[in-house]
């Protein structure tokens, strides 16, 4: 699969990930769902939140996401509410 490839399908698992369950996966369930190993995984989450101007950050020190827009996937005042369902956090 071409680079661009694994970025799409990167940030496609993820934002899915996000409206199924209301949380984004950490690098291991994302390298599973992309067949790849754990750290290809890691690698591939670190260089789509590395892109200029993207729009999402992991929490300090570390490879768990923290918001990846329109989503935050740490508690804030901010509770979305989807047909009757809040699961959710926005930015």
């Amino acid at each position: 699969m071409a680079k661009t490839q694994y970025l799409n399908e990167t940030f496609q698992i993820i934002l899915e990930e996000l409206i199924a369950t209301g949380t984004a996966p950490n690098y291991a369930q994302l390298a599973d769902k992309l067949g790849v190993p754990p750290r290809k995984g890691q690698e591939l989450m670190r260089k789509l939140f590395s892109t200029l101007g993207f729009p999402g950050w992991f929490e300090p020190k570390t490879d768990s996401i923290a918001s990846f827009a329109p989503f935050n996937n740490i508690p804030t005042n901010y509770r979305l509410t989807i047909d009757g369902e809040q699961k959710w956090y926005g930015q």
